[in-house]
């Protein structure tokens, strides 16, 4: 089996004297593990930095073996982020995220475009926190765990849309969450519009809402907590007064 695909790397770690195996999000063919030869030389290894794109060519046996690839830069990496400590974490975040939730070669398209605008907004330091919260609501909505902000469920109204439940991931008003207030999360207004704009306590929101839903919906099932680098993110956010 041989194949090309777009690819970001989600991780990479030593294998024998001088190889590494490299966990991918490919644009086809989703998440996809590889043994890359050379993984520790000066040429390969910049390329081996999570969060950089690479166009990777894939070969095995079958396909249930785990194959080898050999990568070339795709034009981009996460090099000008090496300043930016915050977006750094933001960056592993998404990686860990991704890596430990998203099954393997299954295509999921979706999760790809979600890194992939992630990826570019990291630039703008006002900008990516909102963009990561989209990016792991577009993970769930790739798994089949969406959150349906459409309506209210218990009226159906579109208006005043206000908290979502933690049961069912779905959007609840204002008057018909009222008595209910302490159990439901806080939707921000971000999540329901491009324009809804940001205001004090939206990321902190929004990071609570998607990460109660990646923790019950598809890290504990596995008997896993969320990943480290989810937490270090909001601890961070929290310190610099982000959230």
């Amino acid at each position: 089996m041989e194949f090309e695909d777009d690819a970001f790397v989600l991780s990479a770690r030593s294998h024998g004297e001088n190889g590494a195996i490299a966990e991918l999000l490919t644009a086809d063919h989703g998440r996809y593990p590889a043994f890359i030869a050379g993984g520790g030389s000066r040429r390969v290894r910049p390329l081996l930095q999570p969060g950089t794109r690479v166009r990777a060519r894939f070969r095995s046996r079958t396909s249930e073996q785990l194959g080898s690839a050999s990568l070339e830069g795709g034009g981009g990496d996460p090099s000008d982020l090496f300043d930016d400590s915050l977006a750094l974490a933001g960056l592993a975040s998404a990686a860990s995220v991704a890596a430990g939730a998203l099954p393997e070669r299954e295509p999921q398209p979706g999760a790809f475009a979600a890194f992939e605008s992630l990826s570019g907004a990291l630039r703008h330091p006002d900008v990516w926190p909102a963009v990561y919260v989209r990016f792991e609501a577009g993970i769930l909505q790739a798994l089949g765990f969406g959150l349906d902000l459409s309506r209210c469920a218990a009226t159906g109204s579109t208006d005043d849309l206000v908290w979502v439940s933690p049961r069912t991931g779905r959007a609840v008003s204002r008057a018909a969450g009222e008595p209910y207030r302490d159990r439901l999360l806080v939707l921000p207004p971000f999540l329901l519009s491009a324009q809804g704009g940001l205001s004090a306590g939206d990321i902190g929101a929004g990071l609570r809402l998607t990460g109660h839903f990646l923790d019950t919906c598809l890290f504990a099932p596995l008997n896993r907590p969320l990943p480290p680098a989810r937490v270090w993110l909001y601890d961070r956010l929290a310190e610099a007064n982000r959230l």
